[in-house]
């Protein structure tokens, strides 16, 4: 029965349409399904190699751009879902218009998209697609779908300075922060910092790095499932083309960094 009452749910919900909400200052606004279907500059795309359904998909989209009214390169945005996944993304590869492009699929509640899985609901009502994504070397949490909202924020340092290594880090320990921003926070918090709701803490009430062994978080990273083959679940794993070994090595250098600066979470 609550199978059903769910299959209903997500029934109606495409039926009716959905609403994106932009938090983006004074260009802030609400839009339906309907609006930006009909957008001037929607238009059908393909996307070769969609990172959710694993294969190629085609869209009505807009470019991610066009919406983002008052928004500067040197903005923060943050695309938040309905399951609590929050999507980190500078501004700037949002707006860029040649190279990787950003765009806003939106489903048709006509003609809804298939399921990401048996028993699942699709992608949709609105999902981030990007054309060409390796020329900015656009990862998979880069891809948020059942998008809810779009808002500028502070930067990260601003709003979670529980997150920074300590200022005497070195280049190899920061630049593993900046992996960290692109790679594991639109999943996981950190001593308590971030905005997800999705995953766990990776710091409290242990870092990953005091209970992996040799070289298991690493090969866990690399293909979670290798190491414990768990149909439920949901991290992806990272190859090279996204994550390279020097970048995995300096992912890896920050969070054993940051296992010596535990705080309370809030």
């Amino acid at each position: 029965m609550r199978g059903l009452i769910i299959a209903l749910m997500v029934l109606s919900a495409s039926v009716q349409g959905a609403d994106l909400r932009l938090d983006i200052g004074p260009g802030s606004r609400d839009w339906s399904s309907a609006e930006l279907l009909a957008h001037p500059r929607a238009q059908r795309i393909e996307v070769g190699e969609d990172v959710s359904y694993k294969r190629s998909m085609s869209y009505r989209a807009v470019p991610l751009a066009a919406l983002l009214q008052g928004v500067g390169v040197e903005d923060h945005l943050q695309a938040v879902a309905s399951d609590g996944f929050a999507a980190e993304l500078p501004a700037a590869l949002l707006l860029g218009s040649s190279g990787a492009v950003a765009w806003l699929a939106v489903e048709d509640p006509a003609r809804p998209w298939p399921p990401l899985a048996p028993n699942k609901p699709s992608a949709g009502p609105f999902y981030l697609v990007w054309t060409n994504p390796a020329a900015a070397r656009i990862g998979p949490e880069q891809w948020p779908f059942r998008i809810a909202q779009i808002r500028r924020l502070a930067p990260l340092a601003q709003r979670f300075p529980q997150l920074l290594p300590a200022r005497n880090a070195g280049k190899q320990i920061n630049a593993g922060f900046a992996q960290y921003q692109k790679h594991c926070m639109a999943c996981h918090r950190l001593n308590g910092a971030g905005d997800s709701r999705f995953g766990p803490d990776l710091n409290i009430p242990h870092n990953p790095t005091e209970y992996f062994a040799g070289d298991f978080l690493a090969r866990y990273i690399r293909n979670p499932q290798s190491l414990r083959r768990w149909p439920q679940g949901r991290m992806p794993g990272f190859d090279q083309a996204q994550l390279s070994d020097s970048e995995l090595a300096q992912l890896l250098d920050y969070l054993r960094h940051m296992a010596q600066r535990k705080v309370k979470a809030p």
